[in-house]
């Protein structure tokens, strides 16, 4: 049943509701959410050293090119989200446009992506902890750093398990500081600059892409910077539990990625000032600050208050342990109510209403996955941001072009359908699948990255080996009775009714 010439269905009064909590966030908590789920204190202090030294001068275009296609996607999540407001997104949308096992493969792309970068949130999170205290040598601690940061995961699950509410105030709080300490960095490193602090004088260059030497580092960089932007899509798999479902979270998915690209670019353009773009020093190539490059100019942006930029970083990479977990447990909460998953990835919790299996599962194997890649190999923390960049490409290409197939009827019914809904979803798509081919195949030369695993890059294995356990897991699943229905077509399809009223 749909929408006469919108090709949006309508709910059937008669469709039994999930069992989320309904109408709990507005459109400020929605964006909120889906900027905390970038983190971009910590987003940027985690990446902007390997950027530059992948990119060079170029970083600040690196960050606009990874953008393009970010925003692109964005149209395509806003236009299936206003059809299709479910909290399974890119399974959803996608097991309704092309089937049951392209729709299994993108949401096991939103576990691998989630899983995999709660390794770097929880070890940038727990290192700052340990650099505020005393001398900060405890920082440098392995087993001290992991054993906190699995903490830190299990924290973050329980508020997370205990309702979406209680998520969405804490957010609030962690990215008014967040930003609080943007600013002040910002204002500090300009007034170094205003009296003869730089270092490198400001250049239109550094937006020319054409203008690297290294084209290779310069698709690596994008790569990264992928990972800076994603999260924002945390706002659509919150969509079962946002006011105005079909419209709120789209556009609090856009204003999310307009204000990060303002905020990424503002802040690399004044650290590539001030400390120019060297491999020595405070250069933000130097190998030896790549990991933490605002903690080396913390003295120099604030002074004696440096320690404030430590502290916010540190907030940073805990507001974006926490929804992480959000999008990840309601993905496979919403494969578990169609039967893509064993029934129990269903339940929700009766006093909370929160997905309650799903999202201590996502905590638990995040936990194990964090320990368990920090054993093999001490060095996980710029390999698994790439890592997750190759899943989030993966699952925001087939999204993409899930949004031209599911609206193919109406692709052409009016200037607007034919833009949002095939032009822009489309260029996306490519975007993202032109990336994802070029990293993976860049990515298996083992020299790639910091660390090796099996004969080849670390990066390749956890990216790309991630992905292809999944095609393990959905053969080995198709395979039970549970799952027949599902991998039939009968529990989810392109005719199942959407399960969300309009408004709250």
């Amino acid at each position: 049943m749909e929408r006469p010439g919108s090709g949006i269905p309508v709910l059937d009064p008669a469709a039994s509701a999930k069992g989320l909590a309904q109408g709990k966030l507005g459109l400020m908590a929605s964006t909120v959410i889906g900027l905390g789920s970038t983190a971009p204190l910590y987003s940027l202090a985690a990446t902007l050293g390997f950027i530059v030294m992948a990119a060079g001068a170029q970083a600040p275009v690196a960050l606009i090119a990874a953008f393009v296609p970010m925003c692109l996607t964005a149209f395509a999540y806003r236009e299936l989200n206003t059809a299709v407001p479910d909290a399974g997104t890119a399974f959803t949308w996608a097991s309704k446009a092309f089937g049951p096992r392209t729709g299994w493969f993108a949401g096991w792309g939103v576990f691998v992506a989630g899983v995999i970068v709660m390794a770097s949130q929880s070890e940038v999170a727990s290192r700052y902890f340990f650099l505020l205290l005393g001398d900060g040598s405890l920082a440098t601690s392995k087993v001290v750093v992991t054993t906190v940061g699995a903490i830190i995961i299990a924290l973050m699950t329980w508020v997370s398990y205990r309702a979406v509410e209680a998520g969405a105030f804490a957010q609030y709080a962690l990215m008014i500081l967040q930003y609080l300490a943007i600013i002040a960095f910002c204002i500090g490193l300009g007034l170094a600059l205003l009296h003869g602090g730089g270092t490198l004088p400001f250049s239109w260059e550094w937006f020319n892409p054409f203008a690297t030497g290294n084209p290779a580092g310069f698709m690596q960089a994008v790569l990264i910077a992928i990972f800076i932007y994603w999260g924002w899509d945390t706002c659509l798999s919150l969509a079962e539990e946002t006011k105005n479902p079909r419209t709120t979270p789209g556009l609090a998915a856009l204003l999310s990625t307009v204000t990060l690209l303002i905020t990424y670019i503002g802040m690399t353009v004044l650290a590539m000032m001030y400390a120019g773009t060297g491999a020595s020093g405070k250069g933000l190539s130097n190998p030896a600050g790549a990991e933490d490059v605002f903690y080396g100019l913390r003295s120099d942006a604030l002074g004696p208050y440096g320690w404030v930029l430590v502290f916010a970083i540190f907030v940073s990479a805990l507001s974006t342990c926490q929804t992480t977990i959000l999008p990840t447990a309601r993905g496979t909460f919403s494969m578990g109510v169609y039967k893509a998953l064993p029934r129990r990835f269903a339940g929700i919790t009766p006093k909370y209403q929160t997905p309650g299996f799903s999202t201590m599962f996502m905590g638990v194997v995040s936990i194990l996955f964090y320990v368990g890649m920090t054993i093999i190999s001490g060095d996980i923390l710029s390999d698994t941001i790439e890592s997750t960049s190759l899943a989030v490409a993966l699952y925001y290409a087939i999204t993409s072009f899930a949004c031209i197939v599911y609206f193919r009827k109406n692709l052409f019914d009016s200037a607007r359908n034919t833009l949002f809904r095939f032009v822009l979803p489309l260029l996306g798509g490519l975007m993202m699948t032109a990336v994802f081919i070029f990293s993976a195949v860049s990515m298996f030369n083992p020299d790639y990255g910091t660390t090796t695993l099996l004969g080849t890059s670390g990066t390749f294995v956890m990216g790309v080996g991630s992905l292809l356990l999944g095609l393990i897991v959905m053969a080995v699943w198709s395979r039970f009775p549970g799952a027949r229905e599902f991998f039939a077509g009968r529990s989810l399809n392109r005719d199942t009714e959407v399960k969300v009223p309009e408004t709250y």
